[in-house]
């Protein structure tokens, strides 16, 4: 593992990384034909048929990138965690070095070498965008079928995660935890609009009356080291599937039920144009693993995520210069309708004393 030495000060900054990084010298495709990706966390240049993904030397309060020997750890771990679910697409760990005034990016193997390490980069195989799931249920395309092969590959993978280590009322807290940070931002005078309250107030009680059941699913052993973050645009469905972008800087936050997981891909499915998506992957999951968690349960996971998802939308209007702005709060709006949806569905199984199939 190399170190960054020497004067970091000589180091250039970032623009004229990111403008190597375009470049034919860092990837060997037409730079005309090279794309650059900013998210919160990351840049993402696409080339070819290559993928370079480089760290934003940024600090929130869930991460910290703000050291080159962070940024390496965190994209190690981006390569262990997500060769669990695409071993073909996340190829390596490339150094970006800094040598007598000229970038070179290097794999790994060719380390040690003459020149500082300031960066880290994660190296995957580009993947075609028109199979990721978003993209195929945007086009009306998705069959069974391959919902289906998404549901052998999940079962898989769910069977040999590792067990949490999280305590049940650990696990039981973060649901609480997260509903406070919902109630901080939602309730918000400048989203009044949302009216949001009385979704809030059925989730918190919905949380109380499934407190015993949260906690089983840790005793039972049901809580994995999960994937974190499974949305459409994550799951590629190729032929076999594989899916992306687990959340790697969170140890705790990939503590998760399969079906917690499950419900949120669902939603994000239905709230593309997919509703029976959901029911499909918690039935075939649970058949695999025989494992069938209450119909109340789901419908619990299901309504927390759609208010975090709801919270997470309109959140980016709390920034200083938002993007897209007017996108925002009709789609936190439709969020909390999911919300409140699942909610109805899990009052309709109290009222029928049944939470099970």
């Amino acid at each position: 593992m190399a170190e960054a030495r020497g004067s970091r000060d000589a180091a250039p900054g970032t623009e004229a990384r990111l403008g190597f990084l375009m470049s034919r010298a860092a990837h060997g495709a037409d730079p005309a034909a090279a794309r650059l990706i900013e998210t919160h966390m990351s840049w993402v240049i696409v080339a070819g048929e290559r993928v370079l993904k480089m760290k934003k030397p940024v600090r929130y309060p869930f991460l910290d990138f703000s050291t080159p020997q962070l940024r390496e750890h965190n994209c190690r771990e981006e390569l262990r965690l997500n060769r669990r679910l695409a071993p073909q697409v996340y190829l390596g760990l490339l150094a970006l070095q800094w040598h007598e005034g000229r970038f070179a990016l290097l794999p790994e193997h060719r380390l040690p070498a003459p020149g500082i390490t300031i960066d880290w980069l994660v190296l995957m195989r580009r993947l075609p965008d028109e199979r990721m799931l978003d993209q195929v249920i945007a086009a009306q395309a998705l069959r069974p079928a391959d919902i289906d092969a998404v549901i052998a590959l999940l079962s898989d993978f769910y069977r040999e995660a590792a067990r949490t280590a999280l305590g049940a009322d650990a696990y039981f807290a973060r649901f609480r935890r997260e509903q406070a940070v919902n109630r901080e931002v939602l309730l918000q005078p400048r989203f009044a609009a949302l009216d949001a309250g009385v979704a809030l107030d059925r989730l918190d009680a919905a949380i109380d009356a499934q407190a015993g059941a949260l906690h089983q699913r840790v005793l039972r052993g049901k809580v994995v080291d999960g994937h974190g973050d499974l949305r459409p645009e994550h799951v590629c469905l190729n032929h076999p599937p594989v899916v992306i972008d687990c959340l790697e800087f969170s140890a705790e936050l990939r503590q998760v039920d399969p079906f917690d997981e499950l419900a949120f891909l669902g939603l994000e499915c239905a709230v593309a144009g997919a509703p029976w998506v959901a029911r499909r992957l918690v039935d075939g999951v649970g058949a695999a693993l025989h494992d069938r968690p209450p119909d109340s349960l789901i419908q619990l996971y299901s309504a927390n995520r759609a208010a975090l998802r709801a919270r997470l939308a309109v959140a980016h209007l709390l920034d200083p210069q938002p993007r897209t702005p007017e996108r925002w709060l009709p789609l936190g709006r439709r969020y909390l309708a999911h919300a409140a949806s699942a909610l109805d569905a899990l009052d309709a199984l109290a009222r029928a004393g049944d939470g099970h199939d």
